[in-house]
């Protein structure tokens, strides 16, 4: 389509171009057009098409709409209170025979209704818009029952609506082993298997689907029967992997053609060739990292040699990753793993879309995206992943509404 045959509903002009389809992709000086929530045209501004409505952007830069690809953001409380124990010397077992843990935060969540976990998960949530981020994915796995689970995924669908973020659903059932079927994790798994997951696919309420692929988890086996459980409704997988011992999980998530695997921090070589032969996306997860102290790092340098995508994530959780900043979890995974400012930034637009089977709509600068658009106060794009604690988001704009940060945070 010419230029002076596009007719967009709003042009953006002034304004430099990070189009993240090919590295940062840079056009300075250019201009996009909107048309129907999607992008209609981009290129430079001096061949920019008619609009109906023109906004200057005074010489900001401007990104695809950042995507946290990986949160357990709506629950309820918090775990402070183990944190500061932990520093004063108490050890996890200690913190687990008094009750806490992943426990004390299924509880919580188990106590809240749906209006109830939503108001919790607000104040998260918008401080991850204010970094210009436009979609979330959001997993259930602390309610660990059925109507438990149903009240979080209802509550991170009520979430997009009330905010104008997407939200994409991701069933976490098998997260871990709730007191009920204390001693029978196969059991567990087929109430996961056969009751839960079913019935909350059939609500439309399941996007993907999840597993903890861990010694204090589930196993490689019970894993694999979550997954045959999600291939029969038609549903992605993804996976917790290696994250603190190499249990093969990456290896398995790749075989079913997993969207992603997550953490990774002991993942093999063997792990590695499996998620490039099926394209699995490596989703890195530094506040966890951060937070829990660890020191065994993922193998950045083989995935990236391998040529498998790496997105990145803030993890968003009460007990090992409380993040609510896409931007630091961008700096960290530079800081302490070496990505490049530019490998950080195709984590969270390009990357961390396929880690969520959405790169065909979001994650881009291209004609036919989505319209979901950052606007940023910097002077290259390298800028995101370098200040630490600063926030250079100017405005965003979702499926093609210009909203500046603090218009766009009281949107309810």
């Amino acid at each position: 389509m010419s230029e002076a045959a596009v007719t967009a509903d709003l042009l953006f002009t002034n304004v430099h171009l990070a189009t993240m389809a090919d590295g940062y992709g840079e056009l300075r000086d250019g201009a996009l057009a909107v048309k129907d929530g999607r992008i209609a045209w981009l290129g430079p501004r001096a061949r920019a098409p008619r609009a109906a409505a023109e906004h200057d952007c005074g010489g900001a830069w401007m990104t695809p709409g950042l995507v946290d690809c990986h949160t357990h953001i709506v629950h309820g409380g918090n775990r402070s209170n183990e944190w500061e124990a932990r520093l004063n010397g108490a050890s996890y077992e200690d913190i687990a025979r008094q009750g806490g843990g992943i426990m004390s935060t299924v509880r919580a969540t188990r106590e809240l209704g749906v209006e109830a976990l939503v108001a919790a998960s607000l104040p998260r949530v918008k401080a991850l818009l204010a970094e210009g981020v436009t979609t979330i994915e959001i997993k259930s796995g602390y309610g660990l029952a059925w109507a438990a689970e149903e009240r979080m995924l209802r509550a991170a669908r009520a979430i997009g609506e009330q905010l104008p973020v997407r939200v994409a659903t991701t069933f976490l059932g098998a997260h871990a082993l709730p007191p009920e079927f204390a001693g029978r994790a196969d059991d567990y798994v087929t109430e996961v298997c056969e009751r839960m997951l079913p019935a909350l696919a059939q609500q439309g309420l399941v996007d993907a689907v999840d597993a903890f692929c861990e010694r204090i988890g589930f196993s490689n086996a019970q894993t694999e029967r979550v997954f045959a459980a999600a291939r029969r409704l038609g549903l992605p997988v993804k996976l917790h992997a290696e994250q603190l011992s190499d249990q093969g999980g990456a290896e398995l998530v790749a075989r079913y053609k997993g969207l992603s695997a997550d953490h990774l921090e002991y993942l093999s070589p063997q792990g590695v060739a499996a998620m490039a032969r099926a394209g699995t996306v490596a989703v890195l997860l530094p506040g966890a990292y951060y937070f829990l102290r660890e020191t065994t790092p993922p193998p950045v340098a083989l995935l990236r040699e391998a040529g498998v995508a790496m997105a990145v994530a803030t993890d968003c959780n009460p007990g090992t990753s409380p993040m609510t900043s896409i931007l630091l979890a961008m700096n960290m995974a530079c800081t302490l793993w070496r990505l490049t400012p530019q490998e950080a930034l195709l984590g969270t637009t390009l990357h961390a879309a396929r880690a969520l089977g959405l790169h065909g709509e979001i994650g881009t600068l291209e004609v036919g995206r989505r319209a979901d658009l950052a606007l940023w106060d910097i002077a290259r794009p390298a800028d995101l992943a370098y200040a630490i604690g600063f926030n250079p988001c100017r405005a965003v704009v979702k499926d093609g509404i210009l909203r500046s940060v603090g218009v766009w945070l009281q949107h309810t």
